[in-house]
């Protein structure tokens, strides 16, 4: 009998969920497949290529029979800090080019959401990989997302968690564990609270994206690895505000699987 397979992205805000895959008490339980853009998981679960994948929040949306697994995400209450739109001094309201970094449909939609429902106009959209001088150079904003946002200087920054709970009052939740099976057999909120128990080794794992150390651990303790009731109301709207701009071509009611 193979082992289950996991995909995740490799961006620092996965490491405490993904960490006792690796170090901890699940290490050598799972076969677990980490890739840079958080879109590919959603591809490799959307082809049954994996068991569990952690995956854009969007994609519940968009591949047949999948589920959520309760409890464990990577959210924000308030602000997240890897998830921003960034100019050259240009304020969101003047910015009528927008670069959409292609990693994560999830942050592209909120992004379209926040010009079209909470500024009230649609800015020419534009879709780059993740470079932010290129993308500045063709546009007035650009959306950057996971670890290259936390290296961005010489910017003015809008943290999209931030803008979303300044319009809404409510949390985001940009990513979970997703199946298509119908029974979950790992304890994701046990590995997540082992992660959480080790934030000094994750710090000493990730070198290079432009944080001191307090400062990246700082980063990870901000971010909401638990769903709370904020965060599930924002999900909701989110799901709601998608469809009705035809972002999403439906909006499922949130199924959530448990062990």
């Amino acid at each position: 009998m193979r082992a289950e397979r996991l995909s995740a992205s490799s961006y620092s805000n996965t490491a405490p969920l993904i960490w006792s895959f690796i170090y901890g008490q699940n290490r050598g339980k799972y076969e677990l497949i980490l890739d840079n853009a958080p879109a590919r998981s959603a591809e490799l679960l959307a082809q049954d290529k994996v068991d569990f994948a952690l995956v854009p929040i969007v994609a519940y949306q968009e591949i047949e029979g999948v589920k959520l697994v309760s409890d464990v995400c990577i959210g924000a209450r308030q602000s997240v800090g890897s998830v921003c739109i960034i100019t050259n001094g240009c304020e969101l309201q003047n910015a009528r080019k927008v670069a959409l970094d292609i990693s994560s449909k999830t942050s592209a939609v909120l992004t379209k959401i926040i010009f079209l429902e909470f500024l009230g106009f649609e800015p020419e959209w534009m879709v780059f990989k993740p470079d932010p001088k290129e993308m500045l150079e063709k546009a007035d904003a650009a959306l950057i997302i996971g670890d290259p946002a936390l290296m961005i200087q010489d910017c003015k920054k809008f943290d999209l968690a931030k803008l979303w709970h300044d319009f809404t009052g409510l949390g985001f939740v940009f990513a979970m564990w997703m199946t298509k099976r119908d029974s979950c057999s790992i304890d994701f909120a046990s590995a997540r609270d082992e992660g959480l128990e080790h934030l000094e080794e994750i710090v000493s794992n990730y070198q290079g994206i432009g944080l001191s150390r307090e400062e990246f651990i700082s980063y990870l303790e901000n971010i909401a690895y638990e769903v709370e009731d904020s965060m599930l109301k924002g999900l909701e709207l989110y799901f709601r505000l998608a469809r009705k701009h035809g972002f999403t071509s439906r909006n499922r009611r949130i199924e959530f699987i448990g062990m």
